[in-house]
């Protein structure tokens, strides 16, 4: 009996750790590149966001960067509010991998 190609079991903490592709003119200047910019969970880790997007989009991962970024302070008709925080992960694929993150899962 043949295995299927993709021998990954992708489950659903995989897809809750991929919260959505962040799309900005620099994150598309850095995917020709062969890097990719997800929104994470502040709670994830550099493990978990390279299993997700190795067996969501079955491509091979070498390295994950992380960056926080502290909500800021923003003043609304005088009221004072705060920006959540957030999480983005840089994820650099192996040499002719890609991902089209301009259409959906």
């Amino acid at each position: 009996m043949a295995k299927s190609k993709n021998t990954n079991n992708v489950t659903a903490k995989m897809y809750d750790t991929l919260l959505r592709p962040v799309i900005t003119e620099k994150s598309m200047v850095s995917s020709e590149a062969g890097k990719v910019t997800f929104l994470v969970p502040l709670s994830a880790s550099k493990d978990e966001v390279k299993a997700a997007v190795e067996a969501i989009f079955n491509v091979k991962v070498n390295k994950v960067n992380t960056i926080r970024q502290f909500g800021k302070e923003k003043r609304f008709k005088g009221m004072i509010g705060q920006r959540s925080d957030y999480k983005k992960a840089v994820v650099t694929l192996a040499d002719g991998q890609n991902i089209d993150v301009t259409t959906g899962i």
